[in-house]
């Protein structure tokens, strides 16, 4: 054993390796210099894997990473102990240091057979840039959802706001109202019962003639049925605002039903009657109604109220925004003779016209236009995207009309926007009247 450890660290009877190069100093140092640089380059390899490895807790295959270093070290050893055999033919130990990386490269190549497959799955940097925007977009989409949700969400407490102040509204408006009739025939009949006592007693004690007098019972005939008159007007008007809300809050009809359209549009129309007022920088703004004889439609009635106050809402923000922009100069779209629209800008009163009619037996098509300052090009392509305001920070989420066109898409139907610079801006809508839901 210790004579074979000796041949295997002596060179024996070999001779150096250096002799079949027959010494000549260009070749045996073209060798020496490539298998230096070799082993250099292989020694430096693993030092980068480890590196790397180390830096990369989260790679799945490291220890096949860390064998093939093993693998490039036993390589870099092997061009050493060429280099060493030039001069010392110690061909025992070079022979097992060759049989080490034989064995590392058989144990290398074998654990890299299960890898490959799992290697290849591996998404390309294509693929993962496809699969980050597809992400992106999926964020973003989800984004829209949630606040649409939100949205919807706060548009349905409103609802039910809406109805509970509707109906406890409702009672004493219906208290008032159902007794002003009675009242106001209780008073016609002491004012006859006073007419009598006139007519038979004409000549009373002084006292109640003077508290007759200082009353003014003349005065209160004439005055107390236009105060009942009045409070029959006001109680009208109540009940007329109950209704209109309780038809746009549309509680408890969340199932498809055939509903008046106009119906929809007038509740609306009702409850920002206060925004159609005139204000300090803006007049009074009107409404023209051109109805058509339409059929009821069948449609989600509380949603389809909600696109109409959406675009009726940003008409009425227009049109003041317009009185300031544009100094008052509002563009007005008249019909001339020859049957095309001419432009003149005068300062007019701002208008919102609402059209209605039937298309084709089976459309129904609505209209909503003003006479603002309009759109330019740009703002109208993004009209309809979610989170897309040209109003100030605080005024508005953008959703509006991104909810609007959903709304109407779900009901098979179409909204576009027709606008200008300084022509005023157009909304159409067209809804099937029967609709067949998946």
């Amino acid at each position: 054993m210790l004579q074979f450890l000796q041949s295997f660290f002596s060179g024996g009877s070999f001779i150096p390796h250096g002799h079949c190069y027959l010494w000549k100093p260009w070749l045996v140092w073209m060798h020496i210099a490539s298998d230096s640089l070799i082993a250099l380059v292989y020694y430096s390899i693993p030092i980068i894997l480890v590196y790397f490895v180390k830096k990369r807790e989260d790679l799945p295959f490291k220890w096949v990473i860390l064998l093939f270093g093993a693998f490039i070290v036993s390589c870099g050893t092997t061009h050493l102990m060429d280099v060493w055999t030039l001069w010392h033919p110690t061909y025992w130990l070079s022979a097992f240091l060759k049989v080490i990386t034989a064995l590392v490269s058989l144990a290398t190549a074998i654990a890299l057979l299960p890898v490959i497959p799992k290697a290849i799955a591996l998404p390309s940097p294509a693929q993962l840039e496809t699969a980050n925007c597809q992400l992106k977009l999926a964020l973003k989409e989800l984004a829209n959802t949630q606040a649409q949700l939100i949205q919807t969400e706060k548009m349905s407490s409103l609802g039910q706001l809406v109805a509970g102040i509707a109906h406890e509204i409702n009672n004493p408006a219906n208290f008032i109202y159902g007794n002003i009739a009675p009242t106001h025939n209780y008073v016609q009949d002491l004012f006859s019962l006073i007419s009598l006592y006139e007519k038979y007693y004409p000549h009373t004690i002084p006292e109640i003639h003077a508290y007759a007098e200082e009353i003014d019972v003349d005065f209160i005939k004439e005055d107390l049925p236009k105060i009942l008159s009045s409070i029959k007007m006001g109680s009208d008007r109540i009940r007329k605002i109950v209704l209109s809300l309780r038809n746009f809050s549309r509680l408890g009809e969340a199932e498809i039903k055939e509903v008046d359209i106009h119906e929809g549009i007038n509740s609306t129309i009702v409850i920002l009657q206060n925004r159609l007022k005139a204000k300090t920088n803006c007049p009074a703004i009107e409404v023209i109604k051109e109805y058509g004889d339409l059929p009821k439609v069948e449609c989600y009635a509380a949603q389809m109220n909600q696109v109409f106050m959406h675009i009726l809402t940003n008409a009425i923000d227009t049109l003041e925004q317009s009185m300031v922009s544009c100094q008052g100069v509002i563009p007005v779209r008249t019909l001339g003779v020859s049957g095309k629209t001419t432009n003149n800008e005068q300062k007019e009163k701002p208008q919102i016209r609402i059209s209605t009619k039937l298309v084709d037996n089976n459309q129904v098509m609505i209209r909503f236009s003003d006479n603002g300052c309009g759109m330019t090009e740009e703002v109208k392509e993004k009209m309809f995207d979610p989170f897309f305001t040209t109003k100030p920070i605080g005024s508005g989420a953008g959703l509006g009309m991104s909810i609007s066109y959903q709304i109407i898409d779900k009901h098979r139907g179409q909204m576009k926007c027709i606008s200008a610079p300084f022509q005023g801006t157009e909304f159409i809508i067209q809804i099937p009247i029967h609709v067949k839901y998946n």
